[in-house]
Formats: C-alpha cells, structure tokens, sequence
C-alpha cells in the first residue's frame, strides 16, 4: 500500500510536469513571421540610415571643396594676393584682427608653393593657405594652427589640402583642394556631382589611398571607382 502511494504520487508529478510543458508552447508561424517583420523593418532602417549618412557625408564633401574654392578666389579678389603665398608676415599681422595670430606668410611670388608629398603635411606654402583664408574669415577655424593642425578635417574623417604640384592625377594643372581616406562609393558620387564620374578625367580626380592613412595624390589617376576603395581626390579650384 506504501508503494502505491508512492506510485501514485510520482505518476502525478509527471502528469504536472507533461502539462507545465504543454503550457510552454513554441511560437506560432504567425508569431514567427510578426518577429521576422519587425526584425526586417529594423534592418531596413539601419541599412537606409547608412545611406542617408554616407550622402550627408559626400553632399558636405562637395560644400566644402566648393568652400575652398570660393574662399581663394574671394581672398584674390579683396587682397590680390594668392593664399598661403601671401607676405611678409608683419605686412600681414598689420592688417589686425585675426591677422595678428598668425605665424605664416608666402614669399608672394604669385606662385603657391605646395609639392604632392606636401598637400596633407601642410608643408611648403600649405599651412600658411589655411592661415590666411581663416584669418581673411573666409573659412571657419583658428588661424593661428600651423602645420598638419592647420588642415580641415574632411567629412570622412581624412584631411584637406592645397597642392599646385602639375605632375599629379595625370597632369592636372593648377592649384587644387585635395581629400583624403574618400571611401570609394562616395569618391564616385562626388565626381558624378562635381564633374564627369570618370576618376581619370575632367576637373575632380582621384588616386588610390590607404584606408587610415592621408595618402598623397599620385601622378597617375585611378582606374574606374571600386566601391571597396579608398581614395584621395583632388578638384581644381
């Protein structure tokens, strides 16, 4: 008689056991496909807020070097000096106001003096460019930085520079405002944007760079953009 009790109770706590397990169900497939639609609106909205960042990037690209170019044309206009090619430095810090902190001055013999391996070091006449556009209040920012410091930041996170080097992009002449660390699909939203979408031809050009590196503009321009690319590019102004 014990062991029936005994029994009885056990055969018991299976049937409570079998029926906590019935009342724990899996998901229904209405319920899985209501979470398979909630997961893929997620996703679509992360996927096309990356979109939308990647063309904020590119459109505040395009301002800026459009920026640059109004801002030296606009300095030769008021002083009729170039840039970074402008001086002495006390004729300059004459001039008061935000002039006064600055530490550059060009040696203004009309030329922009500013090789490729200089445009992201601020070598040459490079920092002195950002000097004095800054200080004219052309472009935002301390006109007192000297050096790599005294160049923008670009939208991508890479650097803009100033070179008059002729040798580069395939012989793109003039003075040009260059970007570094361009993620390819933006390199080629910008030269569709900016000029004929061909990275070899036209007014914007671009070479190969180094992801997390400010990579000089090269003497040969790249071949068709590749999506999974860095480049620097460079537009004449």
């Amino acid at each position: 008689m014990k062991h029936k009790g005994l029994l009885s109770s056990w055969a018991q706590v299976r049937r409570n056991a079998q029926s906590g397990l019935k009342g724990q169900a899996g998901f229904t497939l209405v319920e899985m496909a209501i979470v398979l639609v909630i997961i893929g609106l997620i996703l679509g909205a992360v996927l096309k807020g990356q979109e939308l960042i990647e063309n904020a990037k590119a459109k505040r690209a395009a301002n800026d070097l459009n920026s640059v170019a109004a801002a030296y044309y606009s300095y030769i206009d008021r002083y009729g000096r170039i840039p970074g090619d402008d001086g002495p430095l006390n004729t300059l810090q004459a001039r008061g106001g935000s002039w006064s902190v600055i530490t550059l001055a060009g040696n203004n013999n009309g030329v922009l003096a500013v090789t490729a391996a200089q445009t992201f070091t601020g070598g040459g006449e490079g920092a002195a460019f950002w000097q004095h556009v800054r200080a004219a209040g052309f472009i935002t920012g301390d006109p007192a930085l000297a050096g790599v410091a005294a160049l923008p930041r670009n939208s991508f996170g890479g650097l803009t520079g100033i070179t008059n080097d002729p040798t580069v992009m395939g012989g793109l002449t003039g003075i040009k405002v260059c970007m570094s660390e361009v993620p390819g699909k933006s390199a080629a939203a910008l030269d569709s944007q900016l000029d004929d979408g061909n990275p070899s031809t036209g007014t914007l050009r671009a070479t190969g760079g180094t992801a997390g590196q400010n990579t000089a503009p090269g003497n040969a321009a790249g071949p068709p953009y590749n999506e999974s690319n860095v480049y620097t590019i460079c537009r004449t102004m």
